[in-house]
């Protein structure tokens, strides 16, 4: 199996790299935007690691030609001075579509988020919207996975719950009564995996979340029981947050925002979840919080 993987150094990324390096007869190009990324990607002798940038469509589509399947997981949640939701999640499919056009790619694999809707009021979810238009619009074949919060070593939302759960006394935004349904980034590798062995035409698209409903200050709570401890929540009403978030980005762009508070407090639900399509077996929430207690014990505040 070729494949082109773009954002590689992504938590994501990284993590998809993980599997592939295990993989015998698997030649991977890792697509970074600077080489300086490159000690962190897994190293296998299958993987080499290109530097691409998105304004050169020539040499996107160079760097994309070794891949007869394309994952594409470059964009971004937190914007910053130097990207935009338009630039980071729009622009960035765009050009990787055109690349894949150019470079003869036969299948391309989307990872986007649960809510993603090109009319949709909140421009996060608006802009991952775009960017799946932009692939079923593309003429090429494809699928397209939304995910909720992931859970894996080095992930955001896995530094978030490690760190709420290693304190005695936590705030949390409402309360964390929202309902969640995090997945086990292994769980989303093997998923892609299956879409680029078993390639459909047109394109496909799952909602694949975790197996077990949650109230997020639960995840915490089992977090901080599983280290020892019991938790005491508090509640920061998500209103409050909103307007401080709006006030302080008056003067900085960048950093939370509004938007995210609003996409991290939603929950999360599906019609139908993608796992049984997608032949993926789920990880239960418990291993999942076991795995992840093996890899970030030692980065957690003493």
């Amino acid at each position: 199996m070729n494949l082109a993987i773009t954002g590689a150094n992504s938590g994501v990324g990284r993590i998809l790299l993980r599997h592939l390096a295990a993989r015998a007869n698997t030649n991977v190009v890792a697509c970074v935007r600077s080489m300086r990324h490159a000690d962190s990607l897994p190293a296998s002798p299958g993987i080499s690691v290109r530097a691409v940038d998105y304004g050169d469509r020539d040499g996107l589509a160079h760097a994309l030609t070794a891949g007869s399947c394309v994952v594409h997981l470059a964009g971004i949640l937190f914007e910053s001075p130097t990207s935009s939701y338009q630039a980071a999640n729009i622009d960035t499919t765009q050009a990787v579509m055109e690349a894949c056009r150019k470079a003869g790619v036969r299948f391309v694999v989307l990872v986007s988020a649960l809510g993603a809707d090109p009319r949709a009021t909140n421009r996060y979810l608006r802009s991952k919207g775009a960017a799946e238009e932009i692939v079923s619009d593309s003429g090429l074949a494809g699928a397209i996975v939304r995910t909720p919060i992931l859970l894996g070593p080095g992930m955001a939302a896995t530094r978030a719950v490690m760190g709420a759960a290693s304190q005695r006394t936590v705030t949390l935004l409402g309360g964390g009564h929202h309902v969640v349904r995090p997945l086990d980034v292994d769980d989303l590798s093997r998923a892609i995996l299956r879409c680029c062995e078993n390639p459909r035409g047109g394109v496909s698209k799952y909602e694949l979340v975790g197996p077990e409903p949650t109230a997020y200050r639960e995840v915490i709570a089992r977090t901080a029981a599983m280290l020892g401890h019991t938790v005491s929540i508090r509640s920061m009403p998500i209103w409050l947050a909103k307007l401080g978030t709006a006030v302080s980005s008056w003067t900085r762009r960048g950093g939370m925002t509004p938007t995210i508070i609003d996409v991290i407090t939603a929950s999360e639900a599906v019609r139908a979840n993608g796992d049984a399509e997608l032949g993926v077996r789920l990880t239960p929430l418990q291993t999942t919080l076991e795995k992840l207690l093996q890899s970030e014990r030692s980065c957690l505040p003493s």
